[in-house]
């Protein structure tokens, strides 16, 4: 493990000192590779820092225990104690910060919530996901861009949008997949538990050096946009919808008022979804189990479910039951998203010892 950490840290050292070159920082494409390279290992540097001299405490402490006087004997024992048990401590952080990390974790995220099978009821419970995380992203001190939103006659068709922050896509990524609901719809006459379901897909945002995209193999059409854009976006074609070719994956975007915005953001969105698209090609060549979402991460997967009448989360991935909806539709989601990330790092770690 030792000699891991050496490289990260010699790497590290090395970084920095390329960094400091004009000519790096000149070339921004470049110099925010590395830039993403140094956020991900200096961490655990710092912590392999902090374990060497815990280690050159404890050998002070020992050569202290041979000292003639009983007081410094007695408070050397003492601080020996405490600094091993630290050190246990530490070694275990390190141990997972050494686990093999999805590349993508540190990325900004692209979230799609659309309404599934149940209708209304459906469309309503896809509203009340897309408030459920926009309370809990703000409270993490995330930022979010809005991207395009499709209302229904009640609740949400679809919406997609940016979530802004380092390491959004590592913590958000856990909810891609299929949500389903159990509850009483306020339609329902006779008091029958209805279930409808939602899906929620989340995508690293892909930036130009992660996917080449040919402006040949795309179709770019304008429109006039519709929905609640109002008078100043409805009157021009500014809406853009884009086509990429060879896969099919079609984004539209209406929502800001210049065309130019719009060509932009759906670019975002294309290239994160043909990114996330090439990502999972590549894991089944490979034969890979997708540990990063414990399970697929396919939409078709059902992740999760929220059963109003019983006040109880069930997330099937990992087996675990949640109480207190209220606070969780209310962006409570960290004990879930915990629970999620100390078993994958159980999985990762158990595989990373085989």
């Amino acid at each position: 493990m030792k000699e891991k950490l050496q490289k990260l840290a010699d790497e590290l050292a090395q970084l920095n000192e390329v960094m400091a070159n004009p000519a790096v920082i000149a070339n921004q494409s470049e110099y925010q590779k590395l830039l993403v390279r140094r956020r991900e290992i200096e961490g655990t540097v710092l912590l392999f820092e902090q374990m060497q001299k815990l280690e050159k405490q404890i050998a002070d402490n020992e050569a202290l225990l041979e000292d003639s006087d009983p007081e410094i004997r007695e408070m050397a024992k003492e601080d020996l104690d405490l600094a091993k048990e630290k050190l246990l401590k530490l070694e275990e952080e390190l141990k997972l910060e050494l686990v093999p990390k999805d590349p993508n974790d540190s990325k900004n995220c692209i979230m799609e919530i659309r309404a599934g099978t149940g209708g209304d009821e459906a469309a309503l419970f896809g509203e009340e996901l897309l408030r459920m995380y926009l309370r809990y992203i703000k409270e993490k001190g995330y930022q979010v861009e809005m991207i395009s939103e499709s209302p229904g006659e009640k609740g949400l068709k679809e919406v997609v949008f940016k979530v802004i922050g380092n390491g959004t896509y590592g913590r958000m990524k856990y909810e891609s997949g299929v949500h389903r609901v159990q509850r009483i719809p306020e339609t329902e006459a006779k008091g029958r538990v209805h279930t409808s379901a939602a899906s929620v897909a989340v995508l690293p945002e892909a930036e130009e050096v992660d996917v080449n995209i040919s402006d040949q193999d795309l179709r770019i059409d304008v429109f006039r946009a519709g929905g609640h854009g109002g008078q100043s976006v409805n009157k021009t074609e500014s809406a853009v919808r884009i086509i990429h070719i060879p896969t099919g994956t079609v984004v539209i975007c209406q929502d800001e008022k210049s065309q130019l915005k719009n060509k932009i953001k759906a670019m975002g969105v294309l290239r994160s979804r043909v990114y996330a698209a090439e990502l999972e090609k590549r894991a089944r060549e490979l034969g890979e189990v997708r540990l990063a979402q414990i399970g697929s991460g396919d939409r078709s997967d059902k992740i999760r479910t929220y059963n109003f009448p019983q006040d109880r989360v069930t997330d099937h991935r990992i087996g675990q039951n949640f109480s207190n909806i209220p606070a969780i539709m209310d962006g409570g989601l960290d004990p879930l998203i915990d629970a999620l990330i100390l078993e994958d790092q159980a999985k990762r770690l158990s595989q990373s010892v085989e």
